[in-house]
């Protein structure tokens, strides 16, 4: 069987058709803008749904072997208004890395705990109810407001819906029952006739000509959870991250929801509608995008150019916290900055480069630190995957803050594999999940000596958490 995936994520759509085995028949991208202002990050819908639609074609057009079923992940807590009549979207895309919804949970404060009990999410702007909210107020009853996933399913096949995955990351769903809460929704004063219809990860989800022929929808998910499963995270205590424009850590806990204590989310992390697992999750909003930064301040010319730069690099008392887009778990300071300490005339450039990279590095490791505390249980290896991982000299800076080796997955499309895997439980639900059709490619091993990346880590965490407001 081939499969077309689509992999919507923040500035391209990916398009791939995986054959049996994990065969890469055919591959497209698409990218569009992103446009930033002071506490904003849009995206727009047209450069978007045209992404999603050029790549799908191209990669069918591409595969030289007919498909027979189509998998969808989306970047998760985006939102966008739309006509109820039409479907035609009449907002801007809110990213999930917008911060405009930040005075919706400072209004609503007092009920931080009530809301993680219920959801197993912290109060933050991040998660998808208060973008709703706030978008909800710019604009006219005669549109709904939803996840960037529901408008794309009510374009592509015709429903609004969601999965249930992807809306245990919308601050609305009761995570035990994995139903919609209509405490939640009232709390938010958000309308629940608007909701999406609720849908398993996998199965019989509606049908969509978008692409040309006319193919069987089986797999609805959120990116990040589909990268759980590609990397073949099944069993509680298996854990990955993604290096994408942000940095996510999932730690799969099993059938049962683990309610983070130490600052991380917890979320579904995939439904089959017979099978269904949790994750622990912790989100860096930085990574991909601070390499982005760096290239357009002029200290990188591109990516590419980070391990030449680094090489026989001896670290300097240079650091930054790269909070350009606030600080995600475990510190939750939505409207923090960016800050680098240690400067001197003496500073070069490698200095600032190295200083970025170790602030993403580190962010992942007190992720990490934060999940071993909530579960009870030591993380012994890190699967990766994402454009980061291209670079050995952050692999090694991020194995060494851990100090557990790094497991390289052996494809950049770690989310395709599995959509593809859902897809493939969708059709034959005899087989299970199985395990990942593709396996890690290289390991990194630790080499900084334990003592010194303690201290490195402790200084990064006592200027993450610096209580005096200058972040």
């Amino acid at each position: 069987m081939n499969v077309l995936v689509l992999d919507q994520g923040s500035s391209a759509t990916k398009a791939l058709v995986l054959g049996d085995d994990g065969r890469l028949l055919s591959f497209a991208e698409e990218a569009f803008p992103t446009i930033t202002t002071t506490g904003g990050v849009e995206l727009d819908p047209h450069a978007v749904l045209a992404s999603i639609v050029n790549a799908g074609r191209r990669a069918l057009a591409d595969a030289g072997e007919p498909v027979q079923a189509v998998g969808i992940a989306n970047q998760g807590e985006s939102v966008v208004a739309w006509d109820r009549h039409t479907g035609e979207a009449t907002s801007p895309i809110i990213s999930w890395q917008d911060r405009r919804a930040t005075r919706v949970t400072d209004d609503l404060a007092n009920h931080a705990d009530t809301v993680r009990a219920l959801t197993g999410l912290p109060l933050d702007p991040y998660f998808t109810a208060p973008k709703l909210r706030w978008l909800r107020d710019q604009t006219p009853t005669t549109s709904i407001v939803t996840g960037i996933d529901a408008w794309m399913h009510r374009v592509l096949l015709g429903t609004s819906m969601t999965d249930v995955t992807t809306a245990s990351r919308s601050l609305l769903l009761n995570l035990e029952e994995r139903t919609w809460s209509n405490d939640m929704v009232d709390l938010f004063g958000l309308d629940a006739a608007d909701l999406p219809t609720l849908v398993p990860s996998a199965g019989d989800l509606g049908t969509t000509s978008a692409f040309g022929p006319t193919l069987p929808v089986r797999s609805l998910v959120v990116d990040q959870q589909a990268a759980l499963l590609g990397e073949g995270c099944l069993r509680a205590g298996e854990a990955k991250c993604t290096y994408g424009t942000g940095a996510f850590l999932l730690v799969a806990t099993g059938p049962t929801a683990v309610h983070s204590t130490h600052g991380l989310s917890s979320s579904v992390a995939w439904d089959t509608g017979g099978d269904h697992a949790y994750c622990l999750d912790g989100q860096v909003y930085t990574a991909g995008s601070a390499v982005t930064w760096l290239e357009r301040t002029g200290l990188l010319s591109r990516s590419e150019d980070i391990d030449a730069l680094l090489t026989n690099y001896r670290p300097s008392s240079t650091m930054c916290v790269p909070a350009f887009a606030g600080l995600g778990a475990p510190q939750w300071r939505p409207t923090a900055q960016g800050q680098f300490v240690g400067l001197s005339l003496a500073t070069t450039r490698s200095d600032l480069v190295y200083a970025v990279l170790e602030g993403v590095a580190a962010q992942i490791a007190l992720v990490v630190r934060a999940a071993e505390a909530d579960t009870g249980h030591a993380i012994t290896r890190l699967k990766v995957d994402g454009g980061l991982t291209q670079s050995h000299a952050f692999l090694q800076l991020q194995a060494d803050l851990l100090q557990i080796p790094l497991d390289v997955f052996a494809s950049p499309h770690a989310t395709a594999y599995g959509v593809d895997t859902l897809v493939r439980a969708a059709t034959f639900p005899e087989a299970g999940l199985g395990e990942p059709s593709l396996r890690s490619e290289r390991r990194v091993e630790p080499q900084m000596p334990a003592e010194q990346a303690a201290e490195r880590l402790q200084r990064w965490s006592e200027r993450a958490n610096d209580q005096n407001g200058d972040l």
